[in-house]
């Protein structure tokens, strides 16, 4: 039997957030300009005890981390939790997060990079549509990030996007269109999350992917890994965000080639070139909610994955 979809409500003034750090560490005041912004369009911010800590790699130990999180999730006040950065470190607390506390009471859960484990997770075993977005350390000193995300938690409105050819990844593309659920987030998140509880069966669904800082030859290692273990095989078709290399890569081949390469084979809609990921722009997506991309036209439409 089917797991039935569960759709947040949209954020309305005077709901209160939580601002929860599941991962790499912050700057205060980073938080805090973040907080400012969500109070501005009418909410109530609530930075969580261990927000701010700083333990190893992480925002706070393992076990502080979760319990932010899981307190948030089974606080019926927060309406939604957005993750105040990616980083590192989001896999070592998920098989503690209460997903009874999700299934009695969904919200609004945002954030992206290392945050699509955590989505990964919420949808494959709680089936949760969640918030592929920029993470509150960003919003503060960035308006068009914070517009995006606005949308994103505080509209029923569908998101559409359009390809950029000059873009990284804009010469990846091959005809068609296709429609299904779009799932999915940063590669190398994703690439991890294979034999895991958090994958999420991509079965019928839209790939979005994107990443950082990865030299062409690990993009390829990502994408044989995936291929290799059945993950593309079934994809109605793929959605590629931002790609971008470190400065110090070496040779001429570039991800969008080894993208292409790799996605090209599959006979199935492929647009690269969409502003989404860790370049300057990252429009907020819905993920687990309907979408259809159209390669030909250069467009990815995606529904709200909120209700009124």
């Amino acid at each position: 039997m089917s797991i039935p979809t569960l759709y947040p409500q949209a954020l309305r003034p005077g709901d209160a957030v939580a601002l929860v750090s599941p991962a790499g560490p912050v700057q205060a005041q980073r938080i805090e300009a973040a907080a400012a912004v969500l109070e501005g369009w009418g909410l109530r911010p609530r930075i969580y005890p261990h927000a701010l800590d700083r333990h190893s790699f992480h925002a706070g130990t393992d076990a502080n981390r979760l319990a932010d999180l899981n307190q948030a999730l089974n606080d019926p006040e927060i309406r939604a939790v957005i993750c105040n950065r990616g980083g590192y470190g989001v896999q070592r607390i998920l098989t503690g997060v209460d997903l009874s506390a999700v299934r009695r009471d969904p919200k609004l859960v945002s954030g992206f990079s290392d945050i699509t484990a955590l989505h990964g997770l919420l949808w494959a075993q709680a089936r949760l549509a969640c918030v592929h977005g920029p993470v509150a350390n960003q919003i503060g000193d960035s308006p068009t990030l914070a517009a995006g995300l606005r949308q994103a938690l505080m509209s029923t409105e569908p998101v559409q996007l359009k390809a950029d050819p000059r873009a990284g990844t804009g010469s990846v593309c091959t005809a068609g269109s296709a429609r299904g659920l779009l799932l999915g987030g940063n590669l190398s998140m994703l690439s991890t999350c294979i034999g895991t509880p958090f994958m999420p069966d991509l079965s019928g669904a839209i790939l979005l992917l994107e990443d950082v800082g990865e030299a062409a030859y690990r993009v390829d290692r990502l994408m044989t890994h995936l291929g290799n273990c059945g993950v593309l095989q079934g994809l109605a078709g793929v959605a590629l965000g931002d790609f971008s290399v470190p400065e110090q890569a070496a040779g001429s081949i570039t991800p969008a080639q080894v993208l292409l390469e790799r996605l090209g084979e599959l006979g199935i809609p492929v647009l690269g070139g969409l502003p989404v990921g860790h370049g300057s722009v990252n429009v907020a997506l819905p993920l687990g909610t309907e979408a259809v991309l159209d390669a030909d036209a250069g467009t990815l439409w995606v529904s709200a994955g909120t209700r009124a």
